[in-house]
C-alpha cells in the first residue's frame, strides 16, 4: 500500500470558490480518502463529493468534541484548512497537533499575486518563517539556485475573489436552515456580510475611477511622499498578529509620528486594503486624526487599488504586517512594522522610532531581502492562486504532490528534496 492509500485529509474551511473542492478531487485521484466537514451552506454548494460531505450544525461549544469524534471515526491522518486563528480552525489545529497528526494551512500569498502560501503547523505569526534567522534561510538556499521571477505590479484575481465571496454570503445568507447554530467568526451577521460583498460588486466602477482620481492627484503634486498601507478591520493578521484592535488605533499612531518627524513638505498617503469594504470608516478616521495633528494639506487617502504605481515615486512605507510590506522591501524602500510578520528580519525592518523614521528612514538590506525572498519561492510559495481558474490549475499541478511529501516545504528544501519549482514571468 502506497502512502497516499493510507492516507485520510479532512478539510474544514477553505478560500471561497471551488478551489477546496478541485483540490480534493486531485487528492482521491492518488488513492487517498478525503471528506470535508462544511459549518454552512456556502460550504456546502462548493462541495460536489456529497458522499463525503460532513454536515456540522451545532454550536460552536460543541465543535472542539465532534471534532475529537470524527478523527476518530474516519481515521484521519492530515488536516486541511485556509487560515489558522478562526476559532474552528484554532480549536481544530491544536487537536490535530496533540495527536501528531500533519496539518495543511493554505493562506493567501506572502508574495502575491501570483503565488499562495502552503506551510505545515500554521501560517502567519504561527509559521516557522517566525523563528528562522536570515542566516538559517541563507545556509538551506546552498541546495538550489533560482532565476528571480519579476515582482508582480498587480494584484491578480480581485475581481473572482468577489464574485466568489457575494455568491457564499448569497447560500449562507439565503438558504442556511441547515445550520441554524452557524456564527460567523468576523463579528457581523450573515446579512451584513452578504450586503457588503453585493454593494462591492456595484460600486467598482466607481469606486476604480475614485482611486484613478486620487492617485493622479498624489502624483501631480510633486512632494515626497510616504506611504501607509492599511488592512483589513477584520483581517486576523491585524487581530490575531499584532496589539492593535482597530485600523483606528494605527492611524492615529502613523499620523502622531509623521506630523512630529516628517519634514513640512512631506506628504503622507494612506492606502486602503484592495478587498477594502467600508466596514471601517477609514476616510472619516483619517480626516480626524489629520485635522487633531495639523496635517491639512499633507495627508491623503486611496480606496485600495494598484500599489506599483505608488512605490514608484514613495520615500518610505508603514504597516502593521501587510504582505504588501514585501513589495515595499522587494523596491529596496525603508519600512517601519508594528505586528508580528513573517518578514520581520533585523536585517531589513527599521526598528527606528516613527518620528526617527519619517525623518531619516534606515534604508534595508536589499542584498538580505533578495536572499529571504528566495527562500520563500522555494518552500512555502507556490505559483497559482485559489480564485481564478488559470490560477488554480497552475496551483494544483504542484501543490498536491508538496502535500504528499513527508517533508514540509522548508525541511524538503534543507534536505535537497525540494521540487522543482514553475516560474512564472510578466509578459508585457
Amino acid at each position: 500500500m502506497t502512502a497516499a492509500l493510507a492516507r485520510t485529509f479532512l478539510m474544514l474551511q477553505g478560500p471561497h470558490g471551488p478551489f477546496f473542492d478541485q483540490l480534493g478531487q486531485m487528492l482521491r485521484l492518488t488513492g487517498a480518502k478525503v471528506w470535508r466537514v462544511g459549518f454552512n451552506r456556502g460550504d456546502q454548494a462548493f462541495w460536489r463529493d456529497k458522499a463525503h460531505f460532513i454536515r456540522y450544525n451545532g454550536t460552536p461549544e460543541a465543535w472542539p468534541a465532534r471534532f475529537a469524534a470524527l478523527l476518530d471515526e474516519k481515521a484521519v491522518t492530515d488536516l486541511v484548512l485556509y487560515g489558522d486563528t478562526r476559532p474552528i480552525h484554532a480549536q481544530a489545529v491544536a487537536e490535530a497537533k496533540a495527536r501528531g497528526i500533519t496539518v495543511h494551512v493554505f493562506e493567501e500569498g506572502y508574495l502575491r499575486p501570483y503565488w499562495v502560501t502552503y506551510e505545515r503547523g500554521g501560517a502567519n505569526g504561527h509559521s516557522r518563517l517566525m523563528r528562522l534567522s536570515l542566516p538559517e534561510m541563507r545556509a538551506a538556499l546552498a541546495q538550489s539556485e533560482i532565476d528571480f521571477p519579476d515582482a508582480p505590479p498587480r494584484w491578480g484575481d480581485t475581481r473572482q475573489h468577489i464574485f466568489y465571496g457575494a455568491v457564499y454570503h448569497f447560500f449562507v445568507l439565503a438558504l442556511n436552515h441547515d445550520y441554524r447554530s452557524f456564527t460567523p467568526h468576523r463579528g457581523i451577521s450573515v446579512f451584513d456580510e452578504a450586503r457588503i460583498y453585493f454593494k462591492r460588486l456595484f460600486w467598482m466602477p466607481w469606486q476604480a475611477l475614485e482611486r484613478t482620481l486620487a492617485t493622479a492627484k498624489v502624483r501631480l503634486t510633486g512632494h515626497p511622499i510616504h506611504l501607509v498601507l492599511l488592512q483589513l478591520e477584520h483581517d486576523a493578521s491585524l487581530r490575531m498578529h499584532s496589539n492593535f484592535q482597530s485600523q483606528a488605533e494605527f492611524i492615529e499612531l502613523v499620523a502622531e509620528g509623521f506630523a512630529k518627524g516628517a519634514p513640512r513638505h512631506h506628504h503622507l498617503v494612506f492606502k486602503a486594503h484592495p478587498l477594502e469594504d467600508g466596514r471601517a470608516p477609514l476616510a472619516a478616521t483619517i480626516r480626524a486624526a489629520t485635522k487633531r495633528h495639523g496635517l491639512a494639506g499633507r495627508v491623503h487617502f486611496i480606496g485600495g487599488g494598484k500599489l506599483a504605481a505608488l512605490l514608484a515615486q514613495a520615500r518610505s512605507a508603514v504597516t502593521i504586517n501587510s504582505t504588501a510590506g514585501q513589495q515595499v522591501l522587494w523596491r529596496g524602500l525603508p519600512l517601519r512594522i508594528f505586528g508580528r510578520a513573517v518578514y520581520d528580519k533585523p536585517e531589513f525592518v527599521s526598528a527606528q522610532p516613527l518620528d526617527a523614521f519619517y525623518a531619516a528612514p534606515a534604508r534595508p538590506d536589499t542584498r538580505g531581502y533578495r536572499d529571504y525572498r528566495h527562500y520563500l519561492l522555494e518552500t512555502s510559495q507556490v505559483p497559482g492562486g485559489f480564485y481564478a481558474a488559470r490560477g488554480r490549475r497552475i496551483l494544483l499541478r504542484q501543490v498536491v504532490d508538496m502535500m504528499l511529501s513527508p517533508e514540509d516545504p522548508y525541511d524538503a528544501l534543507v534536505a535537497g528534496n525540494a521540487a522543482p519549482r514553475q516560474q512564472l514571468r510578466v509578459v508585457s
